[in-house]
């Protein structure tokens, strides 16, 4: 980030012992000087712009902040920044920071290695030392008041490693942060950090973040509710057995590949908080994610087309759409893994984050074009097969479940990201239980809409309701969709 002019770099300026006899040469090589100079700077006002907003992003880009230890091999990187993980602490945090096996590019004697090195800082915070940055006030974010600093290269003295025992006793979300503000020094290092908070008379240490410490229990709740709806359904089948089509056993499944979703969660989260170490739990916990997120993302595509309560077959359009979703739900789930299991140290998190969001948004768009055809054919049917009851029925419950799956979209893409963000870190747990409670709600409705009936009300329709669902139609505006 900073730019330092140093003797090494331009050479000695010592105009007293170059007197030129020629001023015009002596004016033109300082001029040259200079502009070599500007160009410098320039540049690195460009990376310091870069580099900031690069910071910037991730501390307003919500992503985990469960902090597992973690174990990072940082190899010839010359970038000015490196953010490693994001911690909420209480006024008990700790950070345990090792680093081994460190070899620096350059190990000139005269270099200024207090610039070169890690602190801690917040969101708030960091705006001001990106603001103090570009006016000039530092040349390096270590120099901030700001910020917290927590080991320097200068204090290395010719050893490869050092341990440092970070006390944080000023509760705030704090990310940590690697600084490198000398030019073209490259810095290669194995970096195991682990972030915690000591609760309790014990001193417990507990590795989950402030805010999200209570994640083990909601999400095991959560999975004995979706257990309990399982049992409830299979409930359904069983005492209306005679009406069941293969969607109902479909969404069975979702529902229980949902619950050992959340099962496999709350134990990788617990063991984390426990720990540090999810120990093995997290596979499990990604296998069934997996699973549950191209189930459901099917489930939907199936109850648009009206696949086997409406229809046994699908149509080539429809396969389409699942041949679209299925694999994008694939990538999704790979660009889940690498967020979550690397972190914003690597180059290419913030491209994976970005990948993860294109996916899910493309998916979310792709399961409402069923929907909206089969709206379309039943309100074309309406007009033909003069069964208006019939069809009025069936166009108005496609035209809420259409109108439930853009508000539940809506919800767990949009408004559960804004919580995130503008929620205070104390508080994230809660972004999480409203995402949990609008999932909930939609599953209780889809089961509920399209459960199996065993006395179909449709086969019961006397005239006046005929012609009543038949006027209804014609005075009806069309639907926008």
């Amino acid at each position: 980030v900073a730019f330092d002019i140093t003797k090494r770099e331009f050479g000695e300026l010592d105009l007293r012992d170059k007197e030129e006899e020629n001023p015009n040469h002596h004016h033109h090589h300082l001029l040259l000087l200079r502009l070599q100079a500007s160009a410098l700077i320039a540049m690195a006002a460009m990376d310091l712009f870069s580099s900031s907003m690069f910071i910037l992003i991730i501390f307003l880009l919500p992503f985990s902040s469960f902090a597992e230890i973690r174990f990072t091999e940082i190899r010839n990187d010359n970038r000015p920044i490196i953010p490693f993980d994001v911690f909420g602490f209480s006024h008990g945090g700790r950070l345990e920071l090792n680093v081994t096996h460190l070899t620096l590019s350059d190990s000139n004697p005269d270099l200024d290695l207090s610039k070169v090195g890690f602190f801690l800082c917040t969101r708030e915070s960091w705006l001001h030392v990106i603001q103090q940055l570009e006016e000039g006030d530092i040349s390096c974010a270590l120099q901030s008041d700001l910020v917290k600093p927590v080991y320097t290269f200068d204090s290395l003295k010719k050893q490869d490693r050092f341990g440092v025992l970070y006390s944080e006793t000023d509760a705030d979300q704090y990310t940590l942060v690697f600084a490198n503000c000398l030019q073209q020094f490259k810095v290669s290092m194995d970096v195991q950090s682990a972030m915690y908070n000591l609760e309790g008379k014990n001193a417990r240490r507990d590795y989950l973040s402030a805010g999200k410490t209570i994640l083990p229990r909601i999400y095991f709740v959560f999975s004995l509710i979706y257990f309990s709806l399982a049992v409830v359904w299979i409930h359904v089948l069983y005492k209306k057995r005679l009406t069941v089509y293969g969607i109902h056993f479909f969404m069975l499944a979702v529902v229980i590949l949902k619950a050992l979703n959340l099962l496999c969660e709350a134990e990788d989260k617990s063991y984390i908080k426990r720990t540090g170490s999810a120990h093995g739990w997290d596979v499990l916990f990604y296998i069934f994610s997996f699973l549950k997120g191209i189930t459901l993302f099917t489930l939907i595509v199936l109850i648009g087309t009206g696949w086997s309560f409406l229809k046994p077959y699908l149509q080539d359009k429809e396969k389409k759409v699942l041949m679209i979703v299925i694999p994008l739900q694939v990538v999704a789930n790979i660009a889940q893994v690498v967020i979550d299991e690397t972190g914003p140290f690597e180059q290419e998190w913030v491209t994976w984050k970005q990948v993860f969001l294109l996916v899910d948004v493309i998916c979310c768009c792709a399961v409402l074009f069923p929907i909206v055809w089969s709206i379309k054919n039943l309100r074309e049917a309406a007009r033909t097969d003069g069964k208006a009851a019939v069809n009025l029925m069936k166009l108005t419950l496609f035209r809420q479940y259409y109108i439930v799956v853009i508000c539940y979209i809506y919800f767990t893409r949009v408004v559960v990201y804004a919580l995130e963000t503008i929620t205070s870190y104390r508080y994230l747990w809660t972004s999480v239980v409203a995402g949990e409670l609008a999932t909930l709600a939609f599953y209780v409705f889809t089961g509920y809409k399209f459960k199996p009936e065993a006395h179909n009300p449709y086969f019961v329709v006397d005239d006046e309701e005929e012609e009543a669902a038949a006027e209804a139609l014609k005075l009806e505006d069309e639907f926008e969709l």
